[in-house]
């Protein structure tokens, strides 16, 4: 609803404005002096103001100049008598939109107020733009003529993923706070774009902020914005993503890495849905549904101290879990002829077929980059194969970690696997837990899982120890072909077939833990 703050002195023209614009449909706010006024638009955060030019103790002039230091953007609409026209000119060189003079009609009073909604929504949306060009929607439809909407940019049949649609729906449905949890790569911020597509918020903005790769600094600064002169280098007041994406969504990419200070001032804003930029005491009111996406076990991480409780239970209000793609292997194929035809039609490119040879040696690959690693295979195939199909020659050298043998099935971690893995991925389903909590625990806490052969379960430590061993092949071949580009992240990550971020992630976790040198 589009909401419209009246200031004037007297009461009767406030009311005859007021009548005017809620009988066009407005939502209209009155206050009787500028000091009201000030605290409302913070609080309210109205489309448009419209004031008097003279009041007592604080003028529509003055009221002006402390709105700019607030918000460059409010549109605000003057209303002044004909001895004043010179005065209302000269706050229009302020950042005043439009001066209406007394008397004047419905219909003049209606004309302005509408063409200044419409500047302050233009405004708005080209600095939602600002922060999103050149950044792709989302890798999972490029190339589509017709980009993919809602539950449609879900791909594959599975019962994994008919489970994922319903809890979209019923999500969608909701405006409480929502925790995507999946390994990096099965497309969470895919879910999340759904999810704010099949809202009432899909009319409005849909922002993201990945969290793993700002500053402590930074990060508060983009989130939250900050005041003219508040640090070095903020000569200019700043609006941060939380305000920019009021009445929509945000999207905190990989929430787990956000450190103890700014946990804190985002529990403040769930709770009391308001926040204060950096360099300022005012409060400022905040209407936006928050999106969280991990790649790690946050309840393990709030019992290790690392995450806020607190946070962590206003966050998973709505939990949804995204299976890692070796779980739902039969949409490989659907998948695999999405991106291929996708890349084709993106580059111009005559269609290419999987071979039944190639699609066997997708099918027999454990995936660990998931969803991103699939595509990322798809677009090369794309690229580099010479006839109209893709076979198994050309890709069985990308697919570089051997599926789980024949015969080997899969088991929950027990409690001293957790250990002897602290600090590894996390993927599959949880144990769940008593008094009915089982399906909470499936979609919250997805519990490891470690490969073991029938006639060895009985030895499980051994297999863990083989499955460590793998991870460090893993981080071998990773700073092995690191230090073959000169430390070079987006060569590297290209050259193993893996995303920037996934590559930055790991090498943030390893450096965490001692197991890589400080300078990579």
């Amino acid at each position: 609803m589009t909401t419209v703050l009246v200031v004037d002195d007297k009461e009767m023209l406030r009311d005859s404005v007021g009548t005017t614009l809620q009988r066009a449909g407005f939502t209209v706010l009155a206050a009787c002096d500028g000091a009201a006024a000030l605290e409302m638009i913070a609080r309210r955060k109205p489309d448009a103001v419209v004031t008097d030019l003279k009041m007592p103790n604080m003028t529509g002039v003055e009221l002006l100049s402390n709105i700019r230091a607030f918000d460059a953007d409010l549109p605000v609409v003057l209303m002044t008598a004909y001895g004043t026209v010179e005065t209302a000119v000269e706050a229009m060189s302020l950042g005043a939109f439009t001066y209406i003079t007394k008397p004047f009609e419905g219909d003049e009073l209606l004309i302005a107020v509408k063409r200044a909604i419409e500047h302050g929504r233009l405004k708005r949306e080209n600095a939602v733009l600002r922060l999103t060009s050149g950044a792709a929607e989302d890798s999972t439809i490029s190339g589509d003529e017709q980009p993919l909407r809602g539950v449609d940019r879900l791909i594959g049949e599975s019962d994994a993923m008919r489970r994922v649609r319903e809890q979209i729906g019923a999500i969608a449905a909701s405006h409480g706070s929502a925790l995507i949890a999946g390994e990096s790569g099965v497309g969470k911020e895919v879910v999340a774009r759904a999810i704010h597509e099949m809202s009432e918020r899909r009319g409005e903005a849909f922002l993201a902020v990945n969290c793993a790769a700002l500053s402590e600094s930074l990060l508060e600064s983009e989130l939250f914005g900050h005041e003219k002169g508040a640090f070095t280098g903020a000569d200019q007041l700043r609006k941060g993503r939380f305000e920019l994406a009021d009445r929509g969504t945000l999207l905190l990419d990989e929430v787990s890495e956000v450190r103890p200070q700014i946990q804190a001032k985002l529990l403040r804003v769930l709770q009391e849905r308001t926040l204060e930029r950096v360099g300022s005491s005012m409060s400022i009111g905040v209407d936006v549904r928050v999106i969280a996406t991990t790649n790690r076990d946050l309840p393990l991480e709030v019992d290790e101290g690392r995450f806020r409780g607190d946070l962590y239970y206003r966050l998973n209000v709505l939990p949804i879990h995204i299976p890692p793609l070796r779980e739902r292997m039969e949409d490989v194929p659907v998948l695999a002829d999405h991106f291929l035809r996708a890349v084709c039609r993106r580059d111009g490119r005559a269609m290419r077929d999987l071979s039944d040879d190639a699609l066997r040696a997708l099918l027999s690959y454990s995936w660990p980059g998931n969803v991103r690693e699939l595509q990322n295979i798809c677009e090369r195939a794309v690229v580099l194969s010479r006839g109209e199909g893709v076979d198994a020659e050309l890709i069985r050298g990308w697919l570089t970690q051997a599926a789980p043998a024949p015969g080997v099935v899969t088991r929950p971690m027990t409690v001293a696997d957790r250990h002897a893995h602290a600090g590894g991925y996390t993927n599959g389903h949880a144990n769940g837990h008593a008094n009915g909590s089982a399906a909470l625990a499936t979609m919250t806490r997805p519990a490891e899982h470690v490969a073991i052969a029938p006639e060895l379960e009985e030895h499980s430590p051994i297999i863990c120890k083989e499955t460590r061993l793998l991870d460090d092949i893993e981080r071998q071949a990773i700073v092995e072909t690191l230090l073959r580009f000169n430390g070079h992240r987006q060569k590297t990550a290209k050259a193993l077939g893996i995303g920037v971020r996934t590559l930055g992630l790991k090498l943030k976790k390893w450096k965490e833990d001692n197991l890589v040198s400080a300078s990579l």
